[in-house]
């Protein structure tokens, strides 16, 4: 596996030895999306749309891949974005990923849904972390997570506002998830079968302490379950209200993820937020909504400057990390593209992702005539004129 890992050209290859790695329930919980996956598909096939404008017969002999986000600097414009139970898709997965992101100079950030310590994870990096926040189990408990965070060096909150109930995620329900998290022998057993086909992925994940729990989630009776989560998110809804005790408490930059439209980007930084991130949660959330690179144009406008503005969803080469800063956005967040290295080979596979996607960024530059990702703007790209459509404020209807 290794080998192949090695030999991966682009994130896709990476995506295919993942599949052929992990069981079927795990390597869909990467690939997966809510409902019909209309969005997921159109977060990527949207950059097909947008077109380049390379100046040419320029020297480019050395490409500036520094951004700024929230004032730090990192190497590359890619940051590694919060995915769930990463520690499913290999051993010490969170901590393994963090590594790596450090490494690269970037940022990690690391999700509630961790199967790992948030203090564990932080000391894995050299390099600045980012906290993304649920407020499972009420506002006592994620209180006293949030000063777990602050205590670890966490420099940022990441606050999810798109998720009042999970998705529709289909192909869960189709591979048993739910049958296998009630740990009843009869309602599991038609499922078993895809674990038992991957045996070395499974002796990795036995050995490293099964079916996780969340501990940086920690209930009266303990760190929350695995099968709590859907329950606890649908009492758990972050309101704008909340964002103003979360932004008292934490007295640090708070990111809010989930943006898809400019009246919230503008309520966001009314409520004090440092940066937003467009974002459809990959997909997974509301079917239907439209690519986040559609989106952007409409949240640049509404923000006009006065925060960062980042973006996630659909990257899988670096020219659509180039893309995207072209239209504004200060950095990218990955999820798919480092979760699928990381299912594919570990740490091997995550270096690779951050390799291929480093490699195709500076290349992409070079053939645009651009040296510096500072000096990346929209005369770069042609963009589909009814994405720069702006849009007011819902107006009453008469």
């Amino acid at each position: 596996m290794p080998g192949r890992v090695a030999r991966a050209v682009n994130i896709e290859d990476l995506r295919r030895i993942a599949k052929r790695r992990l069981p079927r329930a795990v390597f869909d919980y990467i690939d997966g999306g809510a409902d019909d996956e209309i969005t997921m598909r159109d977060n990527c096939r949207a950059y097909d749309r947008i077109m380049f404008r390379p100046r040419c017969a320029v020297e480019t002999p050395a490409v500036d891949l520094k951004t700024t986000v929230l004032g730090t600097t990192v190497s590359v414009p890619f940051l590694f974005g919060p995915v769930g139970s990463t520690r499913m898709f290999h051993p010490h997965g969170e901590e393994v990923a963090a590594r790596v992101a450090g490494a690269a100079g970037t940022v990690y950030t690391l999700s509630t849904l961790s199967g790992t310590r948030l203090e564990d994870v932080r000391a894995a990096t050299p390099g600045p972390a980012w906290y993304q926040v649920y407020l499972l189990g009420g506002r006592d408990i994620a209180t006293t997570m949030l000063e777990r965070a602050r205590a670890a060096g966490y420099s940022a909150l990441v606050v999810t506002v798109d998720t009042p109930v999970a998705g529709m995620r289909e192909r869960d329900l189709r591979n048993g998830v739910k049958e296998l998290l009630t740990r009843n022998p009869l309602h599991m057993f038609p499922y078993v079968w895809q674990f038992l086909a991957r045996p070395r992925w499974l002796a990795g994940f036995l050995r490293d302490g099964g079916l996780m729990k969340f501990p940086n989630v920690v209930l009266a009776d303990g760190p929350m379950l695995y099968a709590d989560v859907g329950t606890a998110l649908e009492q758990s809804t972050v309101t704008w209200r909340d964002l103003r005790w979360i932004r008292d408490f934490w007295n640090g930059p708070i990111v809010v993820k989930g943006v898809h439209i400019g009246d919230d980007a503008r309520k966001a930084i009314d409520e004090g937020a440092s940066a937003v991130i467009v974002s459809n949660h990959g997909g997974r959330q509301l079917d239907g909504v439209p690519a986040t690179i559609r989106a952007l144009p409409e949240v640049i406008d509404a923000v006009r400057g006065r925060v960062d503005v980042m973006l996630d969803g659909g990257i899988r080469r670096g020219s659509d990390v180039v893309k995207a800063l072209c239209m504004g956005a200060k950095a990218v967040l990955i999820g798919r593209a480092y979760a699928f290295g990381l299912g594919a080979g570990g740490e091997a596979g995550v270096r690779r992702a951050v390799d291929i996607l480093r490699a195709d960024v500076i290349r992409t530059m070079r053939l645009l005539g651009c040296p510096s990702v500072s000096q990346l703007d929209r005369s770069y790209v042609d963009v589909p004129a009814e994405w720069l459509v702006t849009r007011g404020e819902r107006q009453p209807v008469a």
